[in-house]
């Protein structure tokens, strides 16, 4: 899946992160992730390990390997 619009001015990518197994993996992820410059919105789904971010343009998908890195957990790519 690539990268959508959903509103003027929003971005949308659904991204698999592998390693999460519960709330806090899920919170730990979001809370990194929601730190980059852009984000408006994060949900990671520990059972799924995907994590859908919106954000005002597109993000640098390096940024958010790092962040995912950051928060103990390994950016699969996008789902």
């Amino acid at each position: 899946m690539t990268a959508h619009t959903d509103t003027p001015g929003t971005v949308t990518v659904l991204y698999k992160v592998s390693g999460m197994s519960c709330g806090h993996c899920e919170g730990a992820v979001s809370g990194e992730i929601s730190a980059l410059p852009g984000v408006t919105s994060v949900k990671a789904v520990a059972s799924t390990g995907e994590v859908t971010v919106v954000s005002a343009s597109a993000l640098d998908d390096e940024a958010v390997r790092a962040a995912v890195d950051e928060a103990g957990f390994e950016l699969v790519g996008r789902a």
